[in-house]
């Protein structure tokens, strides 16, 4: 068994709503594998697909990498969300080491909106609603 170059991996962690994902970019053929599964057949949307997929198109390295994510948590969109997080904190790293190029990545995907953590999460329920702001029917008799 040939043992694998580890030097080349770049890791990134995102997170988004409830759900946490873990991001390897290996350099490779633009392969991306969630859960042990092909994007297209894990997430059931296309927008989902061409949201995720965003930070590569935007640095031109839809064919650099073979990515693999790790994601636990949330449904589809908070996942979808955390996976981009962490290929942007991958890509911001495989940067640092490759500072060849006078406009760097983080330039690029700061401008984009893609390197801030999305802060927004599930309100908690309120004692005396039906949800965060529900309240009860109001009944006038």
């Amino acid at each position: 068994m040939a043992k694998k170059d580890n030097s080349r991996v770049f890791l990134g962690t995102g997170r988004r709503k409830s759900s946490v994902a873990r991001v390897r970019l290996v350099p490779g053929s633009g392969k991306i594998t969630v859960n042990g599964r092909d994007v297209n057949e894990y997430m059931p949307f296309e927008v989902l697909v061409m949201d995720l997929k965003q930070p590569l198109e935007l640095t031109n390295n839809l064919e650099t990498f073979d990515i693999d994510c790790n994601v636990s948590g949330g449904g589809f969109s908070g996942q979808t969300g955390a996976i981009r997080l962490g290929i942007t904190r991958a890509l911001l790293e495989y940067d640092k080491e490759n500072e060849k190029n006078e406009d760097s990545y983080r330039k690029i995907l700061k401008k984009a909106g893609m390197v801030t953590r999305d802060p927004r999460s599930k309100e908690r329920k309120k004692p005396g609603l039906k949800a965060a702001r529900r309240a009860p029917q109001f009944s006038k008799r």
